[in-house]
């Protein structure tokens, strides 16, 4: 266990689950930087660290995120940081002959209207969701460059595509969120106001799937640790099952607590009808995900009440 690994945004919910995965299975040499320590946007300043630290493996969980609010919003920050967080990293482990690479990526790289559930082979055969094309557009970009290290130079350079994350440390703003953590949060603030209505956006029909991150840092050490022959280098990650956003609205309520009524705006976008991870590259290779859906609820809205006094906007301005 004497690897030195880097793990790019371990104080996101992605990197930080990795890093206490590591560390309980006894990694020892874990290399971290925060943004403040180094931007990952600048390509000299990644170039510099990665030349003085010497990684042997690197795993990229950095990356700007957010619900269909933000990326509609934002598509500029989305499209531009997430580009160069992904090309400074993927080029300096290059450049330094860094063999081995784990590219975290996301379900939205694939069209909009393929086929469920959706199967690796599905990327680039159609267009996109539009409400988050611009973030989409960035990962599938860190896919191509990994593979085209892996096609020209012979590298192993893995990108995994979980479906969509939930757990301890997500973004609880409500402006820039993903659907789970947005509703555990408007769910208990409208408890503490006396069981109010919760307004939630679109009609509740689109179909869902969740992955706890837990679940995600094991897929990852699991994948890093594999000694069998790896055929592919784009691996899909999660649970297989998805239920609808009404289906989950009632299981968040349920957990939080609430016991008002919700109030569906069907004049707000649904997103993609349904987005379901087709997740037998994984379970081939020997593992599936163990976190059931409201267990995982239950946990993440505990890490809430815990933190709920330091939890902070997000400013996608900046």
């Amino acid at each position: 266990m004497n690897e030195r690994i880097y793990i790019a945004g371990h104080r996101g919910m992605v990197g930080s689950a990795i890093i206490r995965n590591l560390q309980s299975n006894g990694y020892k040499n874990l290399i971290t930087a925060s943004s403040k320590e180094l931007d990952l946007r600048d390509q000299l300043a990644v170039d510099k660290f990665i030349v003085e630290k010497k990684p042997d493996r690197i795993i990229i969980a950095a990356a700007r995120v957010g619900g269909i609010l933000a990326n509609n919003e934002y598509p500029w920050q989305f499209l531009y940081d997430n580009l160069m967080i992904e090309a400074n990293l993927i080029n300096a482990a290059h450049k330094n002959d860094i063999q081995d690479l784990i590219f975290l990526g996301s379900s939205c790289i694939y069209p909009k209207m393929a086929p469920q559930p959706l199967k690796e082979e599905y990327l680039l055969t159609g267009s996109l969701e539009p409400t988050n094309e611009w973030y989409a557009i960035a990962k599938i970009t860190g896919i191509k460059l990994c593979q085209a290290l892996n096609k020209q130079y012979g590298r192993n350079y893995i990108s995994m595509m979980p479906t969509n994350l939930y757990g301890p440390r997500d973004n609880f703003d409500l402006k820039t969120s993903h659907v789970l953590p947005a509703m555990i949060r408007k769910f208990h603030e409208a408890k503490q106001k006396g069981d109010m209505p919760v307004p939630l956006w679109g009609s509740g029909s689109p179909m869902r799937e969740f992955l706890h991150v837990e679940d995600l840092a094991e897929s990852v050490r699991f994948v890093m640790e594999y000694s069998g022959a790896l055929e592919y280098d784009l691996i899909n990650a999660g649970t297989g099952v998805d239920l609808t956003i009404k289906e989950l609205a009632e299981t968040v309520q349920k957990v939080v607590g609430h016991e008002g009524e919700i109030n569906w705006d069907s004049s707000k976008p649904d997103g993609t009808p349904r987005k379901l991870m087709n997740v037998d590259r994984l379970k081939e290779m020997g593992w599936q995900a163990s976190i059931e859906l409201e267990d995982g609820i239950q946990n993440t809205y505990k890490w809430f009440l815990d933190n709920i006094k330091e939890i902070k906007e997000v400013d996608f301005e900046s």
